[in-house]
């Protein structure tokens, strides 16, 4: 098989196995995900926590032999190795190392890195590809309302304490106490541990919460507005690219 056909494989996009190698790469990793919290329930039998480890040695074999065949297979595999998913595949396999040597009590630390492999979900998905056109479309607006929100916080931190450290002086001891506040109030979840009691500390969180919500609200317009852009403009692509596929299969096709 050559390699651009294991790449294929691997990423489930070759026409007659690539759904099937996917399904059963997505399935590992439900399993692998089901196996981590059942290993920290007490009271497991023996022979029910042998089980649990070989079936983590084994799923951590498949994702041994799948990044070594991703590296040797690709067509840049240095390239690969430092991308994104590279890094994401390898860390996935990491935990070997904890489990060649269990003895190593800091080295079994790493096994926890098992977790990361549940990102490769996401490798294949579509629409993780066109969300991240779509941040990429409008990285400058989310950048300015990035930058206003922490401009924000901080003023409300600051306003706060203003109103309420007389009144309260151990809930708002401080700015960066305030802040916890601020962060509250703004994303509008209130836990109710910090809350004004003054009048004036009310009347200057009711400004709070209505800036926060608008705050809030116009990035995820923003990001909804550039997801639908990214979607009209990939469904033209897809179609002029079928138009060419089916010229290619039928030259003597007018139009």
């Amino acid at each position: 098989m050559r390699r651009h056909a294991i790449v294929e494989l691997l990423d489930g996009t070759h026409e007659r196995w690539g759904n099937n190698v996917a399904l059963a790469l997505h399935s590992l990793i439900v399993l692998s995900a089901i196996a981590i919290a059942l290993e920290t329930v007490n009271g497991l039998p023996p022979i029910f926590t042998r089980l649990l480890y070989d079936f983590e040695v084994f799923i951590l074999l498949v994702f041994v032999a799948e990044y070594v065949l991703r590296l040797t297979c690709s067509k840049h595999p240095v390239k690969y190795a430092f991308s994104f998913w590279g890094i994401i595949d390898l860390m996935s396999c990491l935990p070997a190392i904890a489990l060649l040597q269990p003895q190593w009590q800091v080295v079994r630390t790493i096994r926890l890195i098992r977790l990361v492999r549940l990102l490769k979900l996401f490798r294949t998905s579509v629409a993780l590809d066109r969300l991240g056109r779509a941040l990429t479309l409008v990285k400058g607006e989310l950048i300015v309302f990035g930058v206003l929100s922490a401009l924000m916080l901080y003023v409300s931190a600051v306003g706060i304490y203003l109103f309420e450290h007389d009144a309260q002086p151990d809930a708002f001891s401080s700015i960066p106490q305030s802040l916890w506040w601020a962060v509250a109030s703004f994303t509008t979840v209130g836990y109710g541990d910090l809350f004004p009691i003054t009048t004036g500390g009310r009347i200057f969180t009711s400004f709070v919460l209505f800036i926060g919500l608008g705050i809030v609200a116009v990035p995820s317009a923003i990001i909804t507005a550039a997801l639908l852009e990214t979607q009209n403009t990939v469904k033209p692509r897809k179609n002029k690219r079928n138009t060419e596929i089916t010229k290619k299969e039928d030259p003597n096709e007018t139009s």
